[in-house]
């Protein structure tokens, strides 16, 4: 019998993989099921970052990079930082990497002792929690419900801090809820790190480029965490790039050294072909960036509009990525007449086999009232989708307690 470690073992599966291989089963057996799990723009990368990648396959560029990336490409990035958000990342503090899922595995590992605590505002991507576990570090969460549009106070993260804490770790515009923080929320949290010694802030930004209220903010823009920031991107969400795997860091210089160390024994440098498409991407032609976030916002309001139309379902307005975040605790103790939803996982479930509409839960998330949808899909999905999903709650009848 073959034992796997204890480490794998107690290391839960993605939530959101794990429901898009149900999904990808019920397919195969012949079931109409929408997919409405997985974070994945459903638009073609641009024709001028394919046409790059082409060019670079032509020219010959086909041997092994440098770790931490690219020369060329560190230096578009380390622009990149400076023209959209006045980061003064220098290309020796750039890290390339297999996605930014990499990039944060790189970095946790890169500062993370066993019993050191990370601060993540809740709810959270899902592999935050398992990276954090791997590294042997204490996940510490701070609950933001959707009365206050699942951000995070200054107040709260004060609360938080221990002789423990390292990390303060959140996304903006966040996966699962498109919460997005202001300049002057950034700030007040900036500022309570930045009253503390040892404590870095890593900034999950992959979602920079779909913000529908204005410019993107920084939280390393300010100068009370000077060297203490890691801003995490990529091009998988803006620039429609999920396969190409390519995420990237800037970091202060012995973090950015930390994680090339740690890169070169786990992968080395990504894909040449990905890099050299990259150096187009990251230039000054985001005209379909920002097509792809012009129908994201209509899809946003289009779902928005159908969903405000199933009683029971609690909506707050996220102002960017691609996600709904719904409460959906009013059906907590309802039946069909055949299945019990006792809680938000029950209900996923209930979903995906009776209307045949695959969402995942909050709690993978942090939060045990609220499943997440992506409307990353089609508008006749997405209205197919709220039909099914309202006919299917409408049929959920509160249980008679005895």
């Amino acid at each position: 019998m073959i034992k796997i470690s204890n480490r794998l073992n107690n290391l839960a599966e993605s939530a959101t993989l794990k429901m898009a291989a149900m999904s990808r089963s019920l397919i195969a057996e012949g079931k109409d099921v929408i997919a409405l799990s997985l974070g994945e723009p459903d638009f073609e990368t641009p024709h001028h970052i394919r046409e790059a990648a082409k060019a670079a396959i032509d020219a010959g560029h086909n041997k092994y990079t440098p770790v931490n990336g690219l020369a060329d490409l560190r230096k578009a990035i380390s622009n990149k930082f400076m023209r959209d958000n006045g980061l003064d990342y220098s290309a020796d503090q750039i890290v390339v990497s297999t996605g930014a899922k990499q990039s944060l595995a790189n970095v946790i590992n890169a500062l993370i002792d066993p019993g050191d605590e990370v601060i993540v505002a809740s709810p959270f991507w899902v592999s935050y929690a398992a990276q954090v576990q791997l590294a042997e570090g204490k996940l510490i969460e701070l609950h933001a419900g959707i009365e206050r549009d699942f951000k995070v106070t200054p107040d709260m993260l004060e609360a938080a801090i221990t002789d423990k804490t390292k990390i303060f770790l959140f996304s903006s515009p966040c996966n699962p809820t498109g919460a997005v923080y202001s300049k002057e929320e950034l700030q007040g949290l900036a500022e309570v790190i930045g009253s503390r010694e040892g404590i870095y802030v890593v900034a999950d930004e992959i979602y920079e480029h779909i913000n529908f209220i204005g410019g993107h903010q920084s939280i390393g823009q300010f100068d009370c965490l000077a060297d203490r920031v890691v801003t995490v991107n990529g091009l998988s969400k803006g620039f429609a790039m999920t396969g190409w795997r390519l995420g990237y860091i800037g970091a202060p210089t012995a973090i950015a050294k930390a994680c090339t160390k740690m890169q070169g024994q786990i992968t080395s440098g990504t894909c040449v072909i990905a890099q050299m498409a990259a150096i187009e991407a990251l230039g000054d032609n985001l005209k379909r960036t920002y097509e792809m976030r012009e129908a994201f916002l209509r899809r946003r309001n289009l779902v928005l509009e159908l969903l405000g139309k199933i009683p029971g379902l609690k909506l707050n307005v996220p102002e960017g990525a691609f996600y709904v975040f719904p409460d959906a605790s009013a059906f907590f103790g309802s039946s069909d007449g055949d299945t019990q939803i006792k809680n938000v996982d029950d209900l996923c479930m209930y979903l995906l086999e009776d209307a045949n509409v695959a969402v995942v839960t909050g709690s993978a998330f942090g939060n045990d009232k609220c499943f997440r949808i992506s409307y990353a899909a089609a508008d006749e999905r997405l209205i197919e989708a709220a039909e099914r999903i309202k006919v299917s709650l409408g049929k959920l009848q509160p249980v008679a307690v005895a």
